[in-house]
């Protein structure tokens, strides 16, 4: 059955938006009123910290845009919106993304939270657990069955994002220039990077990495060549991702020990492309953990962050009078 007969079939049901926005990129879905998946949309980056309020909010539009092309509906039958982004723990960048939006669309109903508590509740669907996120930047999210939450992380390349693609690649950039200095020992991460950020060589890698057109995301993307390096044995690359590990694992403890979460049985979602790592990287995160909560168990989210971000947008909009 073509798309324009199967709208036929959910013209009566409202839709509903859920975003997901990082540093690098925004994933959209659209789902129905019985939680049917009409579409999906992509997008640039939508952290309001890294690219500027408008900005994300033009490129959430964009990703939108695809969804409804691809789903052949229009931005009209959306009646309630979750828009989860990194960069939004403070309350005026959350309004001020929430009046840019709302001066895009007219949507009923918006609300506009972290990308950590989207991705906690496609984890954990409102019971008691953890997320990690991992992508360009890092930050953990709990909550524990009072439905009391606690965070660790997201400062940020300057304050942060241990553990995140952006903390990896810093990590191996250090390493590198110690090792072109002799204050270190030697690693194939060094020709890796003369490849990555198009430096001639090693010495002229400064001149690269400095370029007024660097930004954290391209520097961030360099983290899935220090995995790869890592997993072809080199021990400079193995250390900074077991180091990586182990502070996902120290955050994820920190939460774990302001919700009171030790004796608990309860899952932590790992989300993000540094996870791709592995086990060089879950297995440090995991000892840490489990030494303060031994009945914890890393897990795989229920459903990605813009699916959870869709049902949160249905639990509060779905009674709305069309």
């Amino acid at each position: 059955m073509a798309k324009a007969e199967q709208r036929q079939n959910i013209l009566d049901y409202q839709l509903f938006l859920g975003v997901d926005g990082g540093g690098t990129k925004t994933s959209v879905a659209l789902l129905d009123g019985n939680k049917n998946l009409i579409a999906e949309g992509m997008g640039g980056p939508s952290n309001p910290l890294r690219v500027g309020v408008e900005t994300a909010v033009a490129n959430i539009a964009t990703a939108i845009d695809k969804a409804c092309d691809a789903g052949e509906v229009s931005r009209g039958d959306i009646v309630a919106a979750t828009l989860g982004l990194a960069g939004t723990r403070r309350k005026d960048i959350r309004e001020r993304i929430r009046e840019s939006f709302v001066s895009r669309f007219r949507i009923h109903k918006i609300s506009v939270t972290t990308d950590a508590e989207i991705a906690l509740y496609g984890t954990t669907l409102g019971e008691a657990g953890l997320v990690v996120i991992a992508g360009t930047g890092s930050v953990c999210l709990g909550t524990n069955s009072e439905g009391v939450t606690a965070m660790s992380g997201g400062w940020g390349p300057i304050a942060g994002d241990e553990g995140g693609g952006r903390g990896i690649a810093g990590e191996a950039l250090h390493a590198i220039a110690k090792a072109s200095d002799g204050r270190g020992p030697t690693t194939l991460l060094s020709e890796r990077a003369a490849e990555y950020f198009r430096a001639s060589n090693v010495d002229n890698l400064i001149g690269a990495i400095y370029a007024p057109q660097m930004d954290n995301s391209r520097i961030a993307g360099f983290a899935k060549f220090v995995v790869e390096t890592a997993a072809e044995g080199d021990n400079i690359a193995r250390e900074i991702i077991a180091d990586a590990g182990r502070e996902l694992g120290n955050a994820a403890a920190a939460v774990i020990k302001k919700l009171g979460l030790e004796k608990a049985a309860f899952p932590v979602g790992c989300v993000g492309s540094v996870f791709n790592a592995g086990d060089l990287l879950t297995g440090p995160m995991n000892k840490a953990i489990l030494a303060v909560a031994p009945n914890a168990r890393l897990a795989k989210p229920q459903m990605p962050p813009s699916h959870a971000a869709a049902l949160m947008a249905m639990r509060n909009g779905q009674n709305h009078p069309r």
